[in-house]
């Protein structure tokens, strides 16, 4: 038998626990808590992720079912459902967002030089969006049809690494170029986007930001080029309008 430590507690060594230690004081985490603090749940949680656990009670069976070695896992209380979700609920999911994006940030210098398909030495983002279904039985404030719940997952990717570095939830009515209001833009950064973003006023903030953006056109936008730059067709590249101007609508 392997007397060393477990896959898990290795991969828990990785992690920058006071930082983690230093949210939970932030927000109060570990108010009122008797013996299942805010470590145990982030561990319980971590190892729920890594192992693919799909509910509370498969997390619970499972750790169960090892009780012998929660202690060697850095788990210091009785696991249960009931304790573990009141938890969810109850705390504050600051404490979580918070060490997330220093893990972000810890992550993203680790991938800074990783290299990408283009030669180019700027940050390059893709943002996108997703909408997650849900139950609308067990998560009534979810509501996105009549008899359909959901909510949507928008996510800037920083593609040195694919690293997720802004996520935004949301209810599933919110349409996804509303996010360009609230995502943080990084001056010589690039955005990727898909053509359901096409909005020329939030887009003039990206480049008001000093940032650039690629997006597809929609089949019914009616513009007119200004002027152009020259450009070698044998390169892949089409065209290069420096500006384009919109025709008004009537």
């Amino acid at each position: 038998m392997y007397p060393g430590p477990l896959v898990f507690t290795q991969i828990m060594d990785f992690m920058p626990l006071k930082t983690f230690r230093r949210c939970v004081e932030r927000y109060r985490g570990n108010f009122s808590a008797k013996s299942f603090t805010c470590m145990d749940q982030f561990r319980i949680m971590a190892f729920a992720q890594l192992a693919y656990r799909e509910s509370l009670r498969d997390i619970e069976v499972c750790l169960r079912a090892q009780s012998n070695k929660l202690y060697h896992m850095g788990v210091r209380s009785k696991v249960s459902r009931s304790t573990l979700a009141e938890a969810n609920e109850m705390r504050d999911w600051r404490i979580y967002a918070d060490f997330a994006h220093h893990l972000i940030g810890v992550a993203r210098k680790l991938y800074h030089k990783e290299p990408l398909a283009v030669e180019l030495e700027n940050t390059v983002y893709a943002l996108d969006a997703t909408t997650i279904d849900l139950c609308l039985s067990l998560f009534p404030w979810a509501r996105f049809r009549e008899t359909k719940g959901a909510v949507r997952l928008h996510t800037l990717l920083d593609l040195r690494g694919n690293i997720p570095s802004f996520i935004h939830i949301s209810d599933g009515k919110l349409h996804e170029v509303n996010v360009l209001d609230i995502i943080p833009l990084e001056t010589g950064a690039f955005y990727i986007m898909d053509r359901g973003f096409l909005d020329f006023s939030r887009l003039y903030t990206v480049t008001q930001a000093s940032a650039f953006f690629i997006i597809r056109a929609k089949s019914n936008l009616k513009c007119r080029r200004l002027y152009s730059h020259s450009v070698d067709k044998a390169s892949g590249v089409r065209c290069d309008p420096d500006r384009l101007f919109q025709l008004p609508r009537f």
